[in-house]
């Protein structure tokens, strides 16, 4: 069991700050999870995410079980040591991926089949298939499979994703803890739940998975295409429902401003491509607003991309550098752009935690929020 302590709560939110252990690692709250999708953060080397401060990163198992293979990983005796990485690794089911495969998968009553994207072959997934698949992996935090449908899907799909997930997640809890693991470490299983942004649905998946008495419980399906006032109150009504003594992963949410709102909200753990997949198409997330280092202006701007920011790389370059860099195509501007970006990510994931400690969090967001808007709406 994943163990998880409270160290301060806001007085006017549902905000707090948190300590996660884990085989003998703490991670402190509220944290977000650089997305390693294949086992490597893109452009970033395992060293250089851990030296922003990273201790937790996220792979997908999908993707894992596609390519490199188990067979690979049982060799390699699991991601750590394949990508050489030292702290704590999550590892989604891959139901997401899953779901979003459409016409080249099929959701049966014990599992998923699928085609692989890459050379056509038809897999299977189900519950105990997927922990056994993440146990070679031998990540530390792992997800049960889910069914996890967009956000315009119809009632009846949504109704039809719970009841699957919290059958599936029954299958998954009871064969994790009635069988073992193959390294000698603590994985932890995580249920996540469901019902797109339908209140009775939210309240029925929970109602089912808290049976389980997980020690995480994960919040899915509110990056897949629903309004967002719609996903901070289905958060909000899921502050109410799950226990406040264990962490809440909230799934690929999302820009600075739905961490922030979110944090308000109770949510604890994050991940989201945003701030490598924006920094690859050039964008830049500061305290003032998101900048675009392909604009034009930039090209003879000398100054420092960012001197507030502990990136050392945006402190070295300059602005105009960094335009050249993406005009021309060079690989060193998406390291740039990454690393800031990261970096951004990990320090206001520590602000917002400092700020819960001090009491100060919801003036603080506030200011933070007015002040990043002012710029360009993020």
């Amino acid at each position: 069991m994943a163990e998880f302590k409270l160290d301060a709560s806001c007085s006017d939110s549902s905000a707090r700050a948190g300590t996660i252990s884990i085989n003998n690692k703490q991670i402190y709250t509220p944290v977000f999870m650089p997305v390693g999708t294949y086992g490597a953060v893109k452009t970033l080397s395992p060293t250089e995410v851990s030296s922003i401060g990273y201790k937790l990163i996220l792979a997908n198992t999908y993707h894992i079980y596609i390519r490199p293979g188990i067979d690979t990983l049982k060799k390699s005796k699991g991601l750590h040591k394949f990508m050489n990485w030292d702290d704590l690794i999550l590892t989604d089911s891959g139901g997401f991926q899953i779901y979003s495969l459409k016409g080249l998968r099929k959701i049966h009553e014990d599992g998923a089949t699928f085609q692989s994207h890459l050379d056509g072959n038809l897999y299977k997934l189900t519950p105990k298939s997927v922990v056994d698949i993440q146990r070679v992996i031998g990540s530390d935090i792992m997800m049960v499979l889910d069914v996890c449908p967009s956000g315009g899907d119809s009632l009846k799909k949504w109704d039809k994703a719970v009841d699957l997930t919290s059958t599936w997640a029954k299958q998954a809890m009871e064969y994790h803890s009635t069988t073992d693991g193959i390294y000698d470490k603590e994985q932890v299983l995580v249920p996540i739940v469901q019902g797109g942004t339908n209140k009775e649905l939210r309240e029925k998946s929970a109602s089912e998975l808290l049976k389980l008495n997980a020690s995480i419980y994960a919040i899915g399906g509110l990056a897949v295409g629903e309004p967002k006032d719609k996903m901070l109150e289905t958060v909000s009504l899921m502050d109410s429902l799950l226990p406040k003594n264990k962490p809440r992963y909230l799934m690929g949410v999302g820009t600075p401003i739905d961490l922030i709102r979110n944090v308000s909200n109770g949510i604890d753990m994050f991940d989201c491509v945003m701030p490598t997949r924006n920094a690859r198409n050039g964008q830049l997330f500061t305290e003032n607003g998101k900048i675009n280092i392909r604009n034009s202006k930039y090209s003879d701007d000398h100054t420092p991309i960012d001197p507030t920011s502990n990136a050392s790389m945006s402190k070295t370059f300059t602005k105009s550098y960094l335009h050249h860099l993406f005009k021309t195509k060079e690989i060193l501007g998406l390291r740039i752009a990454s690393e800031h970006n990261l970096c951004f990510y990990y320090n206001l994931m520590i602000k917002m935690r400092e700020q819960i400690i001090k009491d100060n969090f919801v003036d603080w967001s506030e200011n933070f929020i007015s002040k990043y808007q002012g710029n360009i709406n993020g």
